[in-house]
């Protein structure tokens, strides 16, 4: 049986570096599962996404690894947070579904468990 998931990323890598570990390492134990998961970077999480796409960062390879997984960043979070250059440069969509939020009820509707770090 497959599952439907999401991973919401809220928490700064700067401020708590093992959430956001965590976060990408349960990500990757529902694809080796042969899930289908979604990765959301929102609020201050998009300074996480900011930070680990830099190539010489250290969870870069893991995020590169989850690279089909990542929807994409909070447009509005991104753009307040000065991040969204360094996201969409990486090549990540910023997500303006919701009044130029990311959309968590489209996870939802979509039927999935979303699980937030």
């Amino acid at each position: 049986m497959t599952h439907q998931a999401a991973i919401v990323i809220l928490t700064d890598f700067a401020a708590d570096s093992a959430a956001v570990y965590r976060a990408l390492g349960t990500a990757q134990e529902f694809v080796q599962a042969g899930d289908d998961v979604k990765i959301v970077f929102d609020g201050s999480g998009v300074d996480s996404l900011a930070a680990i796409a830099a190539p010489e960062h250290q969870l870069h390879d893991l995020l590169e690894s989850l690279r089909d997984q990542v929807a994409g960043a909070c447009g509005f979070c991104a753009k307040a947070h000065e991040a969204a250059t360094a996201i969409t440069e990486a090549g990540y969509p910023l997500l303006t579904d919701n009044k130029g939020h990311a959309s968590l009820r489209d996870l939802v509707v979509e039927g999935r468990t979303v699980l937030t770090f």
